[in-house]
């Protein structure tokens, strides 16, 4: 009984695979491919390559500018922070000292006459200050910005070299 069930086996299974024109199904026809299209295909191959080699450069180039920016804005944040405590620190020694002057005051009017003198020194240190905070952050932002605006000048140029070619 179990070869009368295996020969039945192979014979639906061969009724399935061959195709009513006896070709197996997992043989393809044997065609000349015209050259006209071997060519065609070759030119999109080696095209498609290239493409691809220029996008790798492309991408590795784009890696190294972000790198060099982020360093660069690293670098330029950790300046600014390390400014902002030096002002930090002089802010708080001026402070200690007008606390320790109003110690030795003796009457309201000298009181008022410390005060205002003190106001209007931490007021023009706090402008000076400013002024040197704004310069460092203008002078952080040019050096990040200069990688990115030499990059995309030198795309720009080659795009445009790329396509008067």
């Amino acid at each position: 009984m179990n070869e009368t069930t295996t020969g039945a086996t192979k014979t639906k299974t061969a009724k399935y695979l061959n195709d009513p024109f006896g070709m197996s199904s997992h043989e393809m026809p044997k065609m000349e491919v015209p050259a006209q299209f071997r060519e065609m295909t070759d030119k999109g191959v080696a095209q498609a390559r290239e493409t691809c080699a220029k996008a790798k450069v492309a991408s590795e180039e784009a890696a190294d500018l972000l790198e060099n920016v982020y360093a660069t804005a690293a670098k330029g944040a950790t300046d600014y922070n390390l400014k902002l405590m030096d002002f930090s620190r002089a802010n708080a020694r001026a402070a200690f000292d007008y606390a320790h002057e109003l110690l030795g005051v003796k009457s309201p009017s000298e009181l008022i006459e410390l005060s205002t003198a003190h106001i209007r020194k931490q007021f023009d240190i706090a402008s000076a200050q400013n002024k040197e905070l704004v310069a460092l952050a203008q002078e952080m932002a040019a050096e990040t910005a200069a990688p990115i605006k030499t990059s995309m000048s030198k795309a720009f140029n080659n795009k445009a070299f790329n396509k008067a070619t």
